[in-house]
């Protein structure tokens, strides 16, 4: 296989075919083709793009340049969610146990956040005890017990994708859709599963700045699934103001603890209800009666103690993780909220400590905002919009200073 030859066709925009593709994926996965020559490849196919053929056969070819799940003939239907990510997106902690108490079975694997957008392992982590990391064959022995599984991606599952995405975030070439689609759905159809649902964002809190953006990608995605057989539907959800009330790890976790007791914000349990009728067999209405009878906070917490967590702590982690100052953001003046917007809030929440600008940053779970107030109601002068959680008073004023900068009062 002649690469820079390949390199050359791509950059003329011509079509790969699916042997090249196999043969470049399998070549840089085992170290015989170099970064500098991949992330020419990588530019080429960010400006020329992929035909669905291309984006289908890179994706497949991803997919297997490692172990891909393989469950019993007579298992439950395998269901998942991939959100494309936003400020406080946390609907996998709710809907992946919910699901499970539809007797699907779901071996959700999930990602670490980067950026201003939240991770579902790091918002794990703060639960005392709970392993994110599990082997194959911890995962093959969990998911019949439990139903439901969160963890992060193991070594063997994908792991084209693994050093391709570190190459990608160095290089400029993130913002790809065929490398954007390849990447998502070579990770989730490596979990064996029956159906998916793809919750794109898009919005000033979101990597899809625009609906018609979201809307290239979410196609792209479905495509993909239907080549490589696996039903896929998408939700188009804007991403302008946070999702719930609360962004940040511990805080979100403890939010997603009152949805899971029927005590959740409306437009968090909405979404989780939306997501969950997408791949589910059961009516919206029997969904949300296993919501609110405590069937889905049973499932999350039998889930915590078999990966090792403390299921006793999980109402106290406002008290594991209270952050030394906690900051009460008044409104200036009385009206109507038309503004809070979510990226203002996701990179205060980033500067706090909750999130990382590079891979190898540590994240803090006790820092972040809460109690948030949603656009259209109506806020009197003096009342609170939200808390800042901080490490200190001044780390407190400065993210106050640049949520203000979002936040419209008319």
């Amino acid at each position: 296989m002649q690469i820079p030859s390949l390199i050359e066709s791509k950059r003329d925009g011509h079509a790969l075919t699916d042997e090249q593709i196999r043969a470049v994926i399998q070549a840089y996965t085992a170290g015989d083709m170099p970064d500098y020559q991949m992330s020419a490849l990588a530019m080429a196919i960010f400006f020329k793009g992929m035909s669905g053929e291309e984006t289908a056969a890179l994706t497949e070819a991803m997919l297997r340049s490692g172990t891909v799940l393989h469950w019993p003939a007579d298992a439950p239907m395998r269901v998942d969610k991939h959100s494309t990510g936003g400020i406080g997106d946390k609907t996998s902690l709710v809907l992946a146990p919910l699901l499970a108490c539809d007797g699907l079975w779901v071996p959700m694997i999930s990602g670490r956040g980067l950026g201003i957008t939240g991770g579902t392992l790091d918002k794990l982590d703060s639960i005392p005890g709970f392993r994110t990391q599990l082997s194959e064959s911890e995962i093959y022995k969990t998911l019949p017990i439990t139903g439901c599984l969160m963890v992060g991606q193991t070594a063997n599952l994908c792991p084209a994708d693994k050093k391709l995405y570190a190459l990608r975030d160095v290089t400029g070439t993130i913002q790809s859709i065929p490398l954007l689609t390849s990447s998502i759905m070579g990770k989730k159809l490596a979990e064996g599963l029956n159906r998916l649902i793809l919750d794109v964002k898009y919005g000033s809190g979101a990597f899809m700045q625009t609906r018609e953006q979201a809307h290239e990608l979410a196609e792209s995605l479905v495509n993909v699934g239907r080549a490589l057989g696996v039903r896929s539907s998408v939700r188009l959800s804007p991403m302008d103001e946070p999702t719930g009330e609360s962004a940040g790890n511990a805080l979100e976790v403890i939010e997603c603890i009152r949805c899971l007791q029927g005590k959740g914000p409306a437009d968090l349990e909405n979404l989780v209800l939306d997501l969950a009728c997408a791949v589910s067999i059961s009516s919206r209405e029997e969904l949300k009666r296993m919501l609110m009878d405590g069937r889905a906070w049973a499932k999350f917490q039998h889930m915590v103690t078999v990966q090792g967590g403390k299921a006793d702590r999980l109402e106290r982690l406002h008290a594991i993780h209270a952050a030394p100052v906690i900051h009460e953001m008044k409104a200036d003046r009385s009206g109507t909220l038309t503004r809070l917007d979510a990226g203002a809030v996701g990179r205060a929440v980033l500067a706090l400590g909750a999130g990382r600008s590079k891979a190898s940053d540590p994240v803090d779970p006790a820092v972040g905002v809460d109690r948030l107030r949603k656009v259209g109601q109506e806020i009197k002068a003096g009342e609170v919009l939200l808390r800042i959680h901080a490490r200190s008073q001044a780390a407190a004023e400065a993210a106050q200073s640049q949520i203000a900068a979002g936040v419209k009062i008319e």
